[in-house]
């Protein structure tokens, strides 16, 4: 799933870019997960390792920018634009100055169904880092002018989006497949929206956003159990037992439109999708390498080969799942010269359909299973990565073994379950086309 970032904060020069150039090696190869529990219940998964003196934390809460309320779309994007301008008894520019001093990255983001938060630092600066991460979560200021400063930004970005041909078609994608649902709305929101939108929103989406209920917490580095209690309890005890969160509907997504959005651009921007999968769902590992095949294994996939190298069609073909929590969606895309818009559609659509008839070779899905698994230690070559993986495991209720069963669930993917998965997310049903370009015909 995409995710609409606004992180703020200078990284240590040296320090950082010395932990980069040496990566967490042995993270890559072997990773262990120790569940720790605060004083006061809070609980994270942590990931010790004293290789290099660099603490990652990752949290995220129940709710993203699907709990803005209807007319104040863009909510909970400026939130986490703001949570970091001020907080406490410390001003906006007092904050900001507090993270470049002790080399500090304090970070918020949203996407439809959890709201994001990051730190990092280093282990020297480790009591500032949670003094300063404790007050933004819990004591933000939400002064006037970091606030209409950022809504600016934001009010700009959403203008700027109005004429960009990838905005357009997710726009139309999510209106045509989504309706009414709350996922149809824009998570940056629009000039309008934005606007509008004052210190009173801000202070009530944060009591409904920001509770210990849902918390998930990944911290890695150079960082024990008994060091790491005290820390969560200063950042997330404060926080109410529960939010207020509005329920939120589960959705099958409607295909089957054909959607031409005229703009004067040279190029055709094209998204073909259809419903997807939740992460929880039992065919999710065998959809994962049908996908990689299809579209998703960049220059192997059919699509790449197909629309680029046959035909030259475009600079790339491919397809992604997305995953929601109330939902999912397959999605293809690629961008054309104009007049030959309806030719890679067409070929697009041809890969889905034999993929759905005749699925992959044994070949190919053992070239598949064996990049997909030979790859995955790249997640884990920096604290920050392993972190994000740490919350992400918690919210799709993984387990805490995941790490080690993943590559052996892929693995047992047989030809049988992508070709079952194929006909099930493929056949017998229309995709919704997307096109947003120069006018044909």
């Amino acid at each position: 799933m995409m995710q609409n970032t606004f992180s703020k904060g200078v990284l240590p020069t040296i320090a950082f870019a010395f932990a980069t150039l040496f990566a967490l090696v042995r993270l890559a190869e072997a990773v262990e997960i120790q569940r720790v529990t605060s004083p006061q219940g809070i609980e994270a998964w942590l990931v010790e390792d004293h290789t290099v003196p660099i603490i990652a934390v990752n949290f995220s809460f129940d709710g993203g920018s699907s709990q803005d309320p209807a007319g104040k779309e863009g909510l909970t994007r400026l939130l986490a634009a703001t949570l970091d301008e001020g907080a406490g008894d410390l001003s906006s520019e007092e904050f900001q100055a507090k993270l470049e001093e002790l080399a500090i990255s304090i970070g918020f983001s949203t996407g439809k169904d959890r709201f994001y938060g990051s730190l990092r630092t280093l282990t020297s600066t480790l009591p500032e880092a949670g003094d300063l991460l404790a007050l933004a979560v819990n004591t933000p200021r939400f002064d006037e002018a970091p606030i209409e400063r950022m809504k600016t930004r934001l009010e700009t970005r959403a203008r700027r989006s109005e004429t960009d041909p990838n905005a357009i078609a997710g726009r139309s994608l999510a209106a045509a497949m989504f309706g009414d649902h709350t996922y149809a709305r824009p998570t940056l929101g629009t000039a309008v929206t934005i606007g509008a939108l004052t210190a009173d929103d801000l202070n009530a989406q944060h009591g409904r956003l920001l509770a210990k209920q849902g918390l998930t917490i990944g911290v890695v580095g150079a960082i024990d159990a008994k060091t790491l209690e005290p820390l969560l309890d200063k950042v997330f005890a404060d926080l109410p037992e529960s939010g207020d969160l509005k329920a939120v509907a589960e959705l099958t997504p409607t295909a089957g439109d054909e959607i031409a959005e005229e703009l004067a651009v040279p190029q055709t921007t094209i998204l073909v999708a259809l419903p997807g999968l939740k992460r929880d769902d039992p065919d999710y590992q065998a959809a994962y390498v049908m996908n990689h095949i299809l579209g998703g294994g960049s220059f192997t996939s059919w699509m790449y080969q197909e629309v680029r190298e046959k035909r030259g069609l475009s600079y790339g073909a491919n397809t992604s799942l997305s995953p929601y929590r109330h939902t999912g969606l397959l999605i293809g895309s690629a961008a054309t010269k104009a007049e030959r818009a309806g030719e890679t559609v067409s070929v697009m659509l041809d890969q889905f359909r034999r993929m759905a008839d005749d699925g992959p070779t044994d070949d190919e899905l053992r070239r598949a299973k064996q990049f997909i698994t030979g790859s995955y230690a790249l997640r884990f070559d920096s604290s920050g990565k392993i972190a994000r993986q740490l919350v992400a495991l918690q919210n799709a209720e993984l387990g805490i073994d995941y790490f080690d069963r993943r590559n052996s669930e892929i693995d047992a993917v047989t030809l049988e379950d992508v070709r079952r998965v194929a006909k099930r997310l493929l056949a017998e049903q229309a995709p919704t086309v997307v096109t947003v370009g120069p006018k044909q015909g």
